[in-house]
C-alpha cells in the first residue's frame, strides 16, 4: 500500500513530518517513509519537497499512523493542513480532531482492504 502525504507549506514541514514518523517505532517497523522532491523549476536553486510517501508492510496499523501524524501536525504552527491520499481516496486534517483522526484511518484501513482483496493496485 503505497499512500501519499502533503503538508500546506511544505518544505521544512515535510522534513519535520519525515523524521517524526521515522522515529515511530510502529511506523518505522512496518512502513517505510520517504521525501519525494520535484526538480528545481526554471530560475530555482534546488529541488523542493512536495510530498511523502509511504509504503506498507504487513501488520502495519492506519490507527496508529493517523494518530502520529495528528500528534506532529498538533506540534507544528507552520502546518495549517496535511493531506493523506491513496489512489483516489483524500481526506485531509486541518484541526486533528478525533473526526478527523477516524476519518483518515478509515480512508486508509478501506484502502489496505481493497489491496488485500485484490481490487486496488
Amino acid at each position: 500500500m503505497r499512500v501519499e502525504i502533503r503538508v500546506e507549506p511544505a518544505d521544512d514541514e515535510l522534513r519535520s513530518l519525515l523524521t517524526w514518523l521515522r522515529r515511530d517505532p510502529d511506523i518505522r517497523r512496518t512502513a517505510s517513509v520517504e521525501l519525494c522532491e520535484q526538480p528545481p523549476r526554471e530560475g530555482e536553486m534546488g529541488a523542493v519537497a512536495d510530498v511523502l510517501q509511504l509504503v506498507t508492510e504487513n501488520g502495519w496499523s492506519a490507527a496508529n499512523f493517523a494518530v502520529a501524524l495528528a500528534a506532529w501536525k498538533q506540534t507544528r504552527r507552520r502546518a495549517e493542513r496535511v493531506t493523506v491520499r491513496y489512489e483516489d481516496l483524500v481526506d485531509a486534517l486541518t484541526d486533528c480532531s478525533p473526526e478527523e483522526i477516524e476519518r483518515i484511518t478509515r480512508l486508509l484501513q478501506e484502502g489496505r482492504q481493497s489491496d488485500e482483496d485484490g481490487s486496488a493496485s
